[in-house]
């Protein structure tokens, strides 16, 4: 029996497949009036000689001139038995690539002011989910005469952008809120980044459809890696050694939950103890002191007697975690009445573990 015409589909329900062309390899042979069948999540895009002529949506077409627009110009006239219609046709998933997942590989680095080092290095995961929005473009612009493109063709590439937005997000943000307050705005940081990145979905013709911030933290980066990352100098990494030979000794069997313990939590190495330890490590301490004014210690210079409130203040820290210490007996003070006193003797001794 001479072939009539062809019925032209693809049944499969494309769950990890974005684009499967038909037939795979080299042009179709299909005759005028064939049937393309299109199901409800899908959509088709019909080529001819390397050139997208139309987009089919979900149901039954009978491919004839009229209804591919472009055809009329390039069919030419019917002439023996060759087939004036060699063409592809490349079925498009619409349906909602959820649940795909996101994370940090390396740190991204902030600004933290008048916090540690002045930098603090988060890490985070989620999860984003997209959507074909404009499959002849999607098609021209990523998968060429690919036979099949899948998620995993393109996933690296969205991944990408989407932690240059947020490295770019987390950027400006910084400088409106602390770190503790930034990784509270987990919401906000998922809208934000959507919104900075659906222009770039959008020009591969995807929609960005979600992006969740399921976990934003500081990093658990040791000294020696961020010396390995070019983050740190001798001086800095020297501090930060220090201060973790400090946090560990506060948290030893024998000792309360001291100082050091609760300042170095949620920071990353202790890295508020080294903003204190450069105060006395740092060039500054090895020029001679300013003249103190009459009455008075130097200007910036730790006093001789602190109260806890004061000696809180020289480590930037809270009351509490001094009160701590000293019970603990970390730290020693002296009680006159109800209050306690601290010399600058002590405070040094306990900061380097004496």
């Amino acid at each position: 029996m001479a072939r009539i015409f062809d019925v032209i589909e693809y049944p499969d329900e494309m769950r990890d497949e974005i684009v499967h062309r038909f037939p795979e390899s080299g042009p179709g042979n299909f005759r005028i009036g064939s049937q393309l069948i299109v199901r409800e999540s899908q959509a088709a895009v019909f080529f001819r000689d390397g050139n997208a002529l139309d987009v089919f949506g979900p149901g039954r077409h009978t491919l004839v001139t009229y209804n591919v627009p472009l055809l009329i110009e390039q069919i030419g006239k019917l002439f023996n038995e060759r087939n004036p219609f060699p063409a592809e046709v490349y079925f498009v998933s619409m349906r909602e690539f959820a649940d795909r997942k996101w994370g940090t590989p390396q740190p991204i680095i902030v600004r933290n002011p008048n916090m540690g080092l002045g930098v603090a290095l988060l890490q985070g995961f989620g999860t984003y989910s997209f959507q074909v929005k404009d499959p002849q473009q999607f098609v021209t612009q990523l998968v060429g005469a690919q036979g099949v493109y899948r998620t995993t063709d393109i996933e690296s590439r969205l991944r990408s952008m989407l932690l240059s937005k947020l490295q770019d997000l987390l950027g400006e943000t910084a400088a409106k809120h602390s770190v503790p307050e930034l990784i509270g705005l987990t919401e906000e940081i998922g809208a934000g980044v959507r919104a900075k990145t659906q222009d770039d979905f959008l020009a591969l013709g995807l929609l960005l459809k979600s992006f969740y911030v399921e976990n934003m933290k500081p990093s658990s980066k040791s000294a020696e890696e961020l010396r390995a990352m070019g983050m740190l100098d001798m001086q800095t990494y020297t501090q930060l050694q220090a201060a973790d030979a400090l946090r560990d000794a506060a948290q030893n069997p024998s000792g309360g939950a001291g100082l050091t313990a609760g300042i170095g939590a949620g920071m990353g190495v202790g890295s508020v103890i080294s903003s204190a330890l450069s105060g006395m490590t740092g060039p500054a301490a090895q020029t001679p002191a300013p003249t103190a004014p009459a009455g008075g210690a130097p200007a910036g210079a730790m006093p001789a007697v602190m109260t806890p409130a004061e000696a809180a203040a020289f480590l930037k820290v809270s009351e509490e975690d001094i009160v701590a210490a000293i019970t603990a007996g970390d730290l020693k003070a002296r009680k006159i009445g109800n209050a306690w006193r601290i010399s600058a003797e002590a405070l040094e001794a306990y900061l380097k573990g004496v």
